[in-house]
């Protein structure tokens, strides 16, 4: 079977090619060798390509930035998806397409469900949803599709918010972090196991249109600052670790509004799936082991 994954140096990209399964062949494209804010070079590698399968998880995740650079966010989050689907709807190949709790407004106190209409509060959201309704929308054949959307991926590669919070719990003697903006981070490495699995299943049976996934719990930007601290003291990442003050969004003005409450209800995918979720803070404790492994590397 030949996937094509985008983003291929991105936290879920290394993860994806790390954990092959042995009957996958992979073509891993980067930004120069797939341009997705070019919706004819989208098509293109497509119909170049004629692969089984396409893992879009290359995106635009400057959700700041994104404030600014309104048309580039939507034509990689967005408009490539368009691309993609025309070229599969000729080639007749299957899409994973990887998506977020950002294209949901956060104004609600209970999990979000696949089904619940779209909201999202930014320019970053807003591309996202493009991008989901190109899928549902343009592809001829809905059984060929697959949104999974999950939240606050973390890994021990690439810049994300565990490596920034462990290097300041090693610079600071205190950090301000955000307290009320509440959701759940999601490890690379099970997300990768997710989408493998999702493609296995897709081969036997129909799976829903849309699927979600994140780890267990429930937390807070400064509940996982916290946990970083503490974590990385325990098994010895760190000598120190800093006060960490919870403090409001209105505290920390940013250009994009986020939102308060971001919780995916993956009750669904896990059923199907067969794959319990493992709670944040034990997903996070694998991933402070594995980069205190690589740093002993170097």
């Amino acid at each position: 079977m030949n996937v094509l994954i985008t983003g291929s140096t991105g936290q879920l990209g290394k993860s994806l090619i790390d954990l092959k399964p042995p009957n996958i062949t992979i073509t891993a494209s980067t930004r120069k060798e797939l341009d997705l804010s070019n919706i004819d070079s989208c098509y293109k590698t497509i119909l170049e390509m004629k692969g089984d399968w396409i893992i879009n998880c290359g995106a635009y995740t400057a959700v700041d930035k994104a404030e600014i650079e309104i048309e580039k966010a939507k034509k990689i989050n967005g408009f490539a998806i368009k691309g993609f689907t025309e070229g599969l709807n000729k080639t007749n190949g299957n899409i994973l397409h990887i998506s977020t709790d950002f294209v949901f407004n956060g104004e609600q106190n209970f999990p979000y469900f696949e089904n619940q209409n779209r909201s999202p509060l930014n320019v970053y959201g807003i591309s996202k949803s493009i991008g989901e309704e190109f899928i549902e929308s343009n592809i001829n054949n809905k059984k060929k599709a697959t949104i999974l959307r999950t939240s606050w991926v973390i890994s021990p590669h690439s810049k994300n918010f565990v490596l920034t919070i462990l290097k300041l719990h090693s610079e600071k003697k205190s950090i301000n972090v955000v307290s009320d903006q509440i959701g759940v981070p999601t490890n690379a490495k099970d997300l990768a196991k997710v989408c493998w699995r999702i493609i296995e299943l897709k081969e036997k049976k129909n799976l829903p249109l849309i699927m979600q996934w994140s780890d267990a719990g429930v937390a807070s930007w400064y509940d996982i600052a916290v946990a970083i601290g503490e974590i990385g003291l325990e098994i010895g990442l760190l000598k120190k670790q800093a006060k960490v003050i919870p403090i409001k969004t209105s505290q920390y003005p940013t250009p994009a509004v986020r939102p308060k409450y971001s919780i995916l209800d993956t009750t669904n995918t896990s059923r199907i799936l067969g794959i319990e979720p493992i709670h944040w803070r034990a997903n996070l404790k694998k991933i402070l082991l594995e980069y205190k492994d690589l740093q002993n590397l170097l």
